[in-house]
């Protein structure tokens, strides 16, 4: 008869959670080239270094550029902690390890004086590790350390070497200076003429230099924009949101204030020439102008305010309008030019020849009456009597 126990706790079959618990275990699926893969293996297996100054050689080996072993490692203390399993003490513990080692190098911290802060402290594989890793060739590191001083390679780590850091410290760029008035970021020059406006609308001068950087997004100018919409800008009740709105529109407003310029510098030049013209007809009054080609009079009124033409085929002049600009302009060009009495004397006579008169009577052809024969005479005697009859009857 058997005296041991059939089922002890623990043993036989699994509980049914326990293969829910297994299947929840997870693990890093990254793919690593070979070249890092075998870095990373040959950094744990290095035995003349601390076990902790291996895991940490082995998370930067998984983390260093393959094309460029040199470069500087972008990677934070939290990641290389996690994988090197290490506290932060510890980490420290053991870049100070590899760094008496020569195989990291550890650069001061530069600063941003802009800015004022500090930058980062990246680090760098030297050449002895990157051979030893096996991402570059051992010639090339003996061909360099042959050709190197040996005592620039034996004081560079000294140099460079950091404290540890302190526990009740916090150790990164946080250091700002406190001078606003030296590392200030302020906007470039003064606001433009034209948008100095848009103060007495509740805009202020930041404001404004974000809309001009908004506009020049969206293709725009602020200045144009304003421009062409000044007059229902000043007018609305939210007139942020309506600029902006205006900003977000396909309205080409650099043609619109392209138009509107053009039109004002055509009106501002026909009244240039209004004003001249009504100068020069002043200036003119009461004198007689006739035309290069000796076909027409123009005769300026005693206040300057009227011009008659005379032509030679109309025996009566006619009164000119708007004729001040056009005045001036043919009196300037040279078309019009004062009349002697000479040229009175010969327009005269050429338009009493193109009107009809008798060049030596002065009597006009067309106006000499036929002769009056008898019987005009009776029906003229006739129309006379019967008037008389029809008036006394009446």
């Amino acid at each position: 008869m058997s005296i041991a126990q059939r089922f002890v706790a623990g043993e036989g079959e699994a509980h049914p959670q326990d293969s829910a618990a297994l299947t929840a275990f997870r693990c890093d699926s990254t793919n690593l080239p070979w070249i890092i893969f075998r870095a990373a293996f040959r950094a744990a297996h290095i035995e003349q270094i601390p076990p902790r100054a291996r895991a940490v050689l082995s998370a930067l080996a998984r983390t260093v550029d393959a094309a460029k072993p040199f470069a500087a490692i972008f990677a934070r203390r939290e990641l290389l902690t996690g994988r090197a399993l290490q506290s932060m003490r510890t980490f420290y513990r053991s870049l100070d390890d590899l760094e008496v080692a020569g195989l990291i190098e550890r650069r001061p911290q530069s600063r941003y004086v802009e800015a004022g802060l500090f930058g980062r402290a990246y680090l760098h594989l030297t050449e002895h590790a990157a051979a030893l890793l096996g991402l570059i060739e051992a010639s090339r590191t003996h061909e360099s350390e042959a050709s190197q001083a040996p005592s620039s390679s034996a004081v560079a780590p000294a140099q460079n070497s950091f404290a540890a850091p302190s526990a009740t410290l916090a150790d990164g760029g946080i250091y700002k200076d406190l001078s606003p008035s030296v590392f200030q970021k302020r906007q470039p020059g003064q606001l433009p003429a034209d948008l100095q406006r848009l103060r007495t609308l509740g805009f202020f001068d930041f404001l404004i230099f974000k809309l001009m950087r908004e506009a020049r997004d969206h293709g725009k100018r602020l200045s144009d924009v304003v421009e062409a919409t000044w007059d229902h800008l000043k007018l609305a009740k939210a007139p942020i949101s309506y600029l902006r709105a205006l900003l977000r529109t396909p309205v080409d407003f650099t043609h619109l204030v392209r138009s509107r310029s053009a039109d004002g510098d055509a009106t501002q030049a026909l009244n240039q020439q209004r004003a001249e013209g009504q100068a020069i007809a002043l200036q003119h009054a009461g004198r007689t102008f006739i035309d290069a080609d000796n076909a027409r009079q123009f005769v300026v009124g005693t206040g300057g305010d009227s011009l008659t033409i005379f032509s030679l085929t109309e025996r009566v002049g006619r009164q000119a309008a708007g004729w001040m600009p056009s005045f001036a302009a043919a009196l300037k060009s040279g078309k019009l030019r004062p009349a002697t009495a000479l040229d009175l004397e010969r327009f005269a006579h050429a338009q009493q020849q193109a009107l009809g008169y008798a060049p030596a009577s002065g009597v006009p052809l067309r106006m000499v009456r036929s002769p009056v024969t008898g019987a005009v005479r009776d029906h003229i005697a006739g129309l006379r009597q019967l008037l008389r009859v029809r008036g006394a009857g009446a």
